[in-house]
């Protein structure tokens, strides 16, 4: 009777011992994102939705700044996670050299209204850029102010030049292609209108910061 006792016990054990190996490894494939597992569209998602916080971000400052009119100034920030982390990015998005591709205006097939758009880019060739649909990896933000600068290789700093291929036809277009890692936890976002400079967007990774100016009349 003893025996049978302990035997029952052993088979207890094995299979609690074995439901738990069973969790642990499901566990480990979840946290590390594997390819075709659910968390990896987890992982997109969590993405997506930073991309977009980030550009609705700079649009709502440019368009809290155009609404105030000259002179004006406003300072936003924004919590960036999963955009400072190469791989997140490269598990998300079908990119081995990721870059954080940020530029303004209208690109086509794109809203007719013009704005941010930001998008996970490679760092070299060229990028398929799908601007709507489930499927979609760029990411827009309209603004009040009506300024296209996508073709426009002045307005950046440091400049860019992204291929970006749209609806099967591949174009160059300018914008900053921020290196993930340069990006900071915090982004400080300073928008103003000095009518006496140029329009300009400039990315300062040293003190964490983008700072544009715009000038409608410019």
């Amino acid at each position: 009777m003893r025996s049978s006792k302990r035997g029952q016990v052993t088979l207890e054990f094995l299979f609690i011992f074995g439901l738990l190996t069973i969790l642990l490894l499901y566990s480990v494939k979840t946290t590390t994102f594997s390819q075709g597992s659910p968390s990896v569209e987890d992982l997109r998602m969590q993405v997506a939705i930073e991309e977009k916080g980030l550009a609705d971000t700079i649009s709502n400052t440019i368009s809290q700044v155009y609404a105030q009119g000259p002179g004006s100034k406003a300072t936003s920030y924004v919590h960036l996670v999963y955009l400072r982390n190469v791989e997140y990015l490269k598990k998300a998005w079908p990119v081995q050299t990721p870059k954080v591709f940020i530029t303004y205006g209208h690109l086509p097939g794109a809203s007719a209204v013009n704005g941010t758009y930001v998008l996970v880019i490679n760092g070299t060739g060229t990028t398929a850029a799908v601007v709507s649909g489930g499927d979609k990896n760029v990411f827009l933000s309209p603004s009040m102010f009506q300024k296209d600068f996508v073709l426009n290789i002045s307005v950046w700093n440091p400049h860019a030049d992204v291929t970006l291929d749209i609806v099967g036809s591949p174009s160059t277009y300018h914008g900053l292609a921020i290196d993930p890692a340069t990006l900071p936890a915090s982004l400080r976002i300073v928008v103003e209108w000095n009518p006496d400079i140029p329009n300009g967007w400039t990315y300062n990774s040293t003190a964490g910061e983008l700072r544009i100016n715009i000038n409608p009349g410019g």
